[in-house]
C-alpha cells in the first residue's frame, strides 16, 4: 500500500491512531538527545568535579611553594642580618690588630657562632681571619670561590650571597656551602673591608631537617638553585644533583630557562599529564621550591566516586527516555487529523470543504494557519492576475519605452520600445540585448559606460544610439536603475525617450551656439534671450486691457527662477580630478532636465552655476519643487576613484513679479537669495523678492 493511501485510512478509523513515520523519528531523536544530553551532563560534571579538584590541589601546592619560598628567604635575610651584626662590631683599628679580631670573633660577639665558618679580609684583599667551626684556619685553606666572593664584594661594596660551593680544598672536600659577605665600612661611608660567613646546605640555619620532608609516593619537595643542583631532596642521594633528571620538574625547568626569564616570588604551577608541578623563586640567592605531584594518585580517591555518579545517570536517563516515549505517542494524536486534512488540500489543490481539526496548542495553531493559507492564496491568485493585468497595460500605453533585463537577456519589452526598435514584443523577449546594437564594439562601449555610472552614481542616465531591425540608427535618452537598489545582477529597468529628432537637431550649427557643449543645457546667452522673451511676454499681458494682475504679496506670479550653486564643487574637483567634476555637472543637468522638463526648463549659467525658469509657476510650489531638487543631490552620493563624496546645493528663489523688468534685475535678485542661502549655512533654500536685493550689499553679477 502506498504511504499516502495508508495515511488516509489510518486518518479515517476511529479511536486510537499509531503516530506516523515522523511522529516516532521524533520519539527516536527525542529520546537520543535525552540520552545525549544525559550522558553530556555526566560527563561535564565529571570533567568540572575534576577540573575543581585538580583547581584546588594546584592552588594549594601553589599556597605551599610560595610559603616555603618565603621562610627560606626569610633564613637568608635573617642569615644577612646576623652577618650585619658582626659587621658593626668591627672596628678599624681591629682590622690592623690580628689579634683582637680573632679574639672578637672567637669569645666577644656570639653572633658568630650562628655560621658554620666566618672570614674577614681587608680593603686591599688581605685576608685577616679565617674561622673554620669556631678555629683559626690558615688562609691559603680558603677556596677561590670563597676569595671571589670576598673580592666581590669589596669591589662593588654591596652584600653578596655567593653560589653553592663544592670544592677540593687542601685534599679534602668541602661540604656545600653558602656564602654571605658583608661590607665593613667608615664613618664616612668608605669600604675598608669585608666579612663573610658561610652556612652549611643542610644547617639549622638555613635548610633545617624539618623542610626535608618524608618521601612520599605521591609528591616530592625540592630546592634548587637557578642552575639546577638540588639543594634539598626527600632522597639524601639526590642533593647536589642537577634539576633536569627529576621527573616531571625537568621539563618544567628547562621551559622556564627557554622562557629566559627572572626568579620571581610569585608561584606557578604546570598540570603535566601525569604530574603537577608548582614552582615559586627567591630573587636574593636565585633559588627555587618546587612541588612535584602525581597527578594520578592524587585524583584517585575522585575516579571512585565518578564511577557510582555515572551508574546512577545512567538509570535516570533510562527512566527519562522511557517517560518521554510514552508521553510524545499520546501528545501525537492530533497530529493525525491534521495530516488528514492536509492530504485532503494537496490532492485537491483548493481548500474549500475541507474540515480541519479545532484542537488546542501548536496542531489548533497549524490548523489556523492551513486555513488562513488557504484563504490567503485565493486571494493572491487574484491581486497576481491583477496585477499582470496593470503591468500589461503599463507596458501597452506607457508614452515611453519600459525594458527589464536580467544577466544581458531581454526579459520584458513594452510596446513603445517595440515600436521604436521596429520589432514585435516576441521577436525580442529572451533575446541577447546585443540584439539591439550596430556592432559589438558598441555594445561594448556602452556596457563599460553603464558600468562606470552604476558605480558613480547608482544609476544610469545617457543617450544611447540603438539600431532598429530594419538596420537604421534610433538615439534615445536612456535611463536604468536596478529592480533592486545597487543590486544589477538582480535585474535592471531602462527607460526609453526617442531624441532622433532633438539629436538631428544638435547637427544644425545655431543649435551648438545656444547650448553648453558639457551638459547640453541652454547656455548662457540661450538662457538671457528666452529668459528677455518671457519677461516681454508678460508686461505685454500686463498692458492688455482686461487682464487682471496678479498679487505678488500672496506668492502668486508669472513663475519663478531658481539660482543654484552646487556646495563642495571644488573638492571633487581637487581630489577626484576634473573629468570627475564634469561628470559631476552633466549628472546634475541631467538631474535638473528630468524634475523640470514638464514644467519649465534648465540652462547652465557657467562654471557650477545653474538656472531653472518655471513660468507660470506659483511661489509655494516653486519652494517645493526646489526643496525636491536640493534633497536630490543632498542625497546623490558620486564615487570617483574609490572614494565617496557628499555634494550640496545652494538655491535662490525669486518670484518673477513685475518689479522685475529686465533680465539683469532677475538675475541679480536670485543670486542675492543664493547667496543668502550660502550665508545661512549653504544646501538651502531662501526666497527674495527684488526689494530686498538691495539690502544685501553684494554687486550684481556685471552686464549680461
Amino acid at each position: 500500500m502506498m504511504p499516502l493511501a495508508r495515511a488516509q485510512v489510518a486518518a479515517d478509523s476511529p479511536g486510537w491512531q499509531w503516530p506516523g513515520s515522523l511522529v516516532l523519528r521524533l520519539v527516536l531523536v527525542a529520546m537520543l538527545a535525552v540520552a545525549l544530553s544525559g550522558v553530556l551532563s555526566a560527563w561535564l560534571a565529571s570533567r568540572a568535579s575534576e577540573r575543581e579538584a585538580v583547581r584546588r590541589l594546584v592552588g594549594q601546592q601553589t599556597e605551599e611553594v610560595e610559603v616555603m619560598a618565603r621562610l627560606l628567604a626569610s633564613k637568608i635575610e635573617q642569615s644577612q642580618k646576623v652577618l650585619r651584626t658582626v659587621a658593626e662590631g668591627i672596628t678599624p683599628e681591629m682590622l690592623n690588630s690580628p689579634s683582637s679580631l680573632e679574639w672578637l670573633l672567637q669569645h666577644g660577639l656570639p653572633a658568630v657562632q650562628f655560621f658554620d665558618s666566618m672570614q674577614v679580609a681587608r680593603q686591599d684583599g688581605a685576608l685577616r681571619v679565617n674561622l673554620q667551626s669556631g678555629r683559626l684556619d690558615d688562609a691559603a685553606n680558603l677556596g677561590p670561590s670563597e676569595r671571589d666572593a670576598l673580592r666581590r664584594t669589596l669591589t662593588g661594596g654591596k652584600p653578596l650571597v655567593s653560589e653553592l660551593v663544592s670544592e677540593l680544598v687542601a685534599g679534602r672536600t668541602a661540604e656545600a656551602r653558602v656564602m654571605f659577605t658583608m661590607p665593613l665600612r667608615r664613618e664616612d661611608g668608605s669600604v675598608m673591608g669585608v666579612v663573610a660567613g658561610a652556612l652549611k646546605l643542610q644547617s639549622q640555619g638555613l635548610l633545617p631537617p624539618s623542610m626535608t620532608l618524608p618521601a612520599r609516593d605521591d609528591s616530592r619537595l625540592i630546592v634548587f638553585t637557578r642552575d639546577g643542583t638540588i639543594l634539598s631532596h626527600p632522597d639524601p642521594l639526590r642533593i647536589l644533583g642537577n634539576v633536569r633528571d627529576e621527573t616531571g620538574l625537568g621539563p618544567v625547568y628547562t621551559g622556564w630557562l627557554q622562557q629566559a626569564q627572572p626568579v620571581a616570588g610569585r608561584g606557578t604551577t604546570e598540570v603535566l599529564p601525569a604530574h603537577i608541578v608548582s614552582m615559586a623563586g627567591m630573587p636574593l640567592p636565585q633559588w627555587f621550591v618546587a612541588r612535584v605531584s602525581d597527578a594520578r594518585a592524587m585524583l584517585a580517591p575522585l575516579e571512585g566516586a565518578q564511577r557510582k555518579a555515572w551508574w546512577l545517570a545512567a538509570a535516570l536517563i533510562g527512566a527519562s527516555m522511557a517517560l518521554l516515549a510514552g508521553l510524545m505517542v499520546w501528545m501525537a494524536q492530533p497530529l493525525a487529523q491534521l495530516c488528514h486534512s492536509a492530504l485532503q488540500l494537496a490532492r485537491a489543490q483548493r481548500g474549500d470543504g475541507i474540515a480541519w481539526p479545532r484542537a488546542s496548542g501548536e496542531v489548533g495553531a497549524l490548523a489556523q494557519v492551513f486555513e488562513g493559507q488557504v484563504q490567503h492564496s485565493a486571494q493572491q491568485r487574484q491581486q497576481r492576475d491583477h496585477l499582470e493585468g496593470q503591468f500589461q497595460a503599463i507596458l501597452e500605453n506607457a508614452s515611453v519605452g519600459i525594458v527589464i533585463t536580467r544577466q544581458g537577456i531581454l526579459e520584458v519589452v513594452g510596446r513603445q520600445a517595440c515600436q521604436m526598435l521596429g520589432y514585435s514584443a516576441e521577436e525580442l523577449q529572451g533575446r541577447p540585448a546585443r540584439t539591439l546594437y550596430a556592432s559589438d564594439e558598441d555594445y561594448v562601449r556602452l556596457g563599460e559606460r553603464v558600468q562606470a555610472q552604476f558605480v558613480a552614481h547608482g544609476a544610469f542616465d545617457g543617450d544611447v544610439c540603438f539600431m532598429r531591425k530594419d538596420g537604421s540608427p534610433v538615439w534615445a535618452r536612456v535611463q536604468g536603475r536596478g529592480v533592486r537598489a545597487h543590486d544589477m545582477a538582480g535585474g535592471t529597468v531602462w527607460i526609453l525617450e526617442d531624441l532622433t529628432a532633438a539629436r538631428e537637431a544638435q547637427q544644425q550649427q545655431d543649435w551648438a551656439a545656444i547650448h553648453d557643449p558639457l551638459t547640453q543645457l541652454c547656455n548662457r546667452e540661450a538662457f538671457v534671450q528666452r529668459m528677455g522673451v518671457l519677461l516681454a511676454e508678460r508686461s505685454a499681458r500686463a498692458r492688455t486691457p482686461g487682464v487682471e494682475t496678479v498679487d505678488a504679496a500672496e506668492g502668486e506670479g508669472d513663475g519663478v527662477m531658481l539660482f543654484l550653486d552646487l556646495d563642495h564643487f571644488t573638492v571633487v574637483n581637487d581630489l577626484a580630478g576634473h573629468d570627475a567634476g564634469d561628470d559631476v555637472l552633466r549628472h546634475v543637468a541631467r538631474l535638473l532636465e528630468s524634475h523640470v522638463r514638464q514644467i519649465g526648463w534648465a540652462a547652465r549659467l557657467g562654471g557650477d552655476e545653474f538656472a531653472v525658469v518655471l513660468p507660470g509657476c506659483s511661489l509655494a510650489r516653486g519652494q517645493a519643487l526646489a526643496e525636491q531638487l536640493r534633497a536630490a543631490v543632498q542625497a546623490w552620493e558620486p564615487s570617483y576613484q574609490g572614494r565617496s563624496f557628499t555634494l550640496g546645493v545652494s538655491i535662490g528663489l525669486v518670484v518673477l513679479d513685475a518689479s522685475l523688468q529686465d533680465v539683469p534685475s532677475v538675475l541679480y535678485a536670485a543670486d542675492m537669495a543664493c547667496y543668502d542661502a550660502k550665508r545661512a549655512g549653504r544646501n538651502r533654500v531662501e526666497t527674495r523678492h527684488a526689494d530686498q536685493a538691495a539690502a544685501s550689499g553684494r554687486m550684481a553679477l556685471g552686464p549680461v
